[in-house]
């Protein structure tokens, strides 16, 4: 792995910050290796959200440095028979639930080594509670690897073709361009597709849904006050916003809906 250690780790969750599950897996992690720096990526993934927790987690990883540990943890299956799993890729590390949230970052970044953590020498206690991995599997697992603890010690070494899988809708080509998908919405109501932004680089396009079209454009001042506008975000992707306003409520609009993206003379 490029760099030299593991002394940040980057916390991903759905749990909010109204209650005080994030503070106990900070202090879980504090207890462990004290010295280790914790950023908090987010934790206002809509709950149970794994499309979502995908696409925060996805356009976050390359931001951070070598070594960096992803702690995320949006388990809608927590207590269930899903694996609880650690893995390593050339940069970075991942802890968390297999329920497919990682598929996009061993898909772009395949996975060195993977291990289901079955090995509670390493947890909170020898008996976590269903209900909260985050607290007595997770976050332990993570400060120990930040602590130095080999990644092969944490439990099972398993291959990381067997983990799950949850790839997005893949963008449809038509006739004059292509049909796509909500992949995230941010909270200004912005909406991102699954549609590359290089897609439409130096091109005539707009958006339609239903009868409903919507120019392409470059900045949201492009568009006046309550006027809807796609363009390309920061994240790479095609996205649709309503200058001063909230396009997902403008359009009605959510996970997984349907977009369409046509280019013009």
């Amino acid at each position: 792995m490029k760099g030299t250690g593991r002394s940040l780790i980057a916390i991903l969750s759905d749990f909010g910050t109204v209650d005080n599950y994030v503070g106990v897996m900070k202090g879980i992690m504090l207890g462990i290796a004290p010295a280790v720096a914790i950023a908090d990526l987010t934790h206002q993934i809509p709950p149970q959200n794994l499309p979502a927790a995908q696409f925060a987690l996805q356009t976050a990883v390359d931001y951070f440095p070598p070594g960096t540990i992803f702690l995320a943890v949006v388990d809608p299956g927590v207590g269930t028979r899903r694996r609880a799993i650690a893995l390593q890729t050339e940069n970075h590390y991942f802890v968390g639930p297999d329920n497919g949230l990682f598929s996009p970052i061993i898909q772009g970044n395949p996975a060195i080594a993977t291990v289901h953590l079955t090995n509670p020498n390493y947890w909170r206690a020898p008996h976590p509670s269903t209900t909260f991995h985050g607290r007595d599997i997770f976050a332990p697992v993570a400060a120990h690897l930040a602590a130095g603890v080999p990644l092969e010690k944490l439990g099972e070494a398993i291959t990381p073709n067997i983990l799950i899988q949850l790839p997005p809708p893949t963008p449809k080509p038509t006739p004059n361009g292509w049909v796509g998908h909500i992949q995230y919405i941010d909270r200004f109501g912005n909406l991102i597709t699954n549609l590359p932004g290089d897609w439409v680089i130096n091109s005539n396009w707009v958006i339609q849904i239903g009868t409903k079209k919507i120019p392409g454009g470059q900045t949201y001042g492009a568009a006046e006050p309550g006027q809807l506008i796609a363009l390309v975000g920061s994240h790479g992707w095609v996205e649709i916003a309503q200058n001063q306003g909230s396009a997902a409520i403008a359009l009605g609009l959510s996970y997984g809906d349907r977009i369409h993206l046509s280019l013009t003379p």
